[in-house]
C-alpha cells in the first residue's frame, strides 16, 4: 500500500533553504511524483558513481545543497533522472545510482532483524517490503542495491558499499539459510553468490 505524499506547509518554490533543510530533517519530502510541469530542460548537473554531485563540471561541496537537490530528484519511466518542482523538470545525469548506502546497523536476528542504512545524503532507510534489497543476478559479481523511494519497479536506488555487502553476506551466512538470505523488517532477501 502506497502512503500519500507528505504535504508542504507552503508552495515549494517559496521555501527557503533553511525551511527545506528542516523538512528534510523531519523526513518530509516534496510530493515530486505528483508534479508534472510543462517546462523542461537540462540542469547541467551530474551524480557520479562515487555519489558526488557536480554542476557545470564543478563539484558541489555543500552537503546541505546536495541534500536539498536530492529531495526533488525523481526517476522517470524511461529510466532517466530529473530534478522536479511544480514549475519545471530538469534532466540530471546519474552515472550509477543517485544514492550510496554508506553505513548500516543491524538490530535483531533472523525474521526479527531490521537493517537500517544511512545514505550519503544522511537520510535513513530501513530495508523491508517498501524498501527492498537486491543483489543482482550474477553470483560472481553481486550488484547490491537498496530501494530508497518512488515506485519499486522504477524508483530511486542506493548502491550499497562493498564493505556493507560483505557485512550483509556474513549475517546471512551465519543464519544458515539455504539458499542464504537476509531478513529485514519482515521481508526476506536472497543473496546472490553466497556459498
Amino acid at each position: 500500500m502506497v502512503s500519500p505524499a507528505p504535504s508542504l506547509p507552503k508552495d515549494f518554490a517559496q521555501l527557503s533553504l533553511t525551511e527545506a533543510a528542516e523538512l528534510l530533517a523531519a523526513r518530509k519530502l516534496p510530493p515530486v511524483e505528483s508534479w508534472h510541469p510543462e517546462r523542461s530542460g537540462d540542469s547541467a548537473m551530474e551524480i557520479h558513481a562515487d555519489g558526488s554531485w557536480y554542476h557545470e563540471g564543478g563539484r558541489i561541496n555543500r552537503p546541505a545543497m546536495v541534500r536539498l537537490f536530492s529531495t526533488i530528484l525523481r526517476r522517470e519511466p524511461d529510466g532517466s533522472h530529473v530534478l522536479v518542482t511544480p514549475a519545471e523538470k530538469l534532466a540530471i545525469t546519474v552515472e550509477d545510482t543517485p544514492f550510496r548506502a554508506v553505513e548500516m546497523k543491524s538490530e535483531g536476528e533472523g525474521e526479527a532483524r531490521r537493517l537500517v542504512f544511512r545514505l550519503d545524503t544522511d537520510d535513513l532507510v530501513i530495508a523491508g517490503a517498501d524498501h527492498p534489497l537486491s543483489f543482482g543476478d550474477d553470483p560472481d559479481d553481486p550488484d547490491p542495491r537498496l530501494h530508497v523511494r518512488g515506485a519499486i519497479a522504477n524508483g530511486l536506488e542506493a548502491r550499497i558499499d562493498r564493505a556493507l555487502y560483505y557485512d550483509i553476506a556474513e549475517l546471512a551466512l551465519a543464519e544458515g539459510g539455504d539458499p542464504p538470505a537476509i531478513w529485514s523488517n519482515g521481508a526476506c532477501f536472497p543473496l546472490v553468490g553466497a556459498a
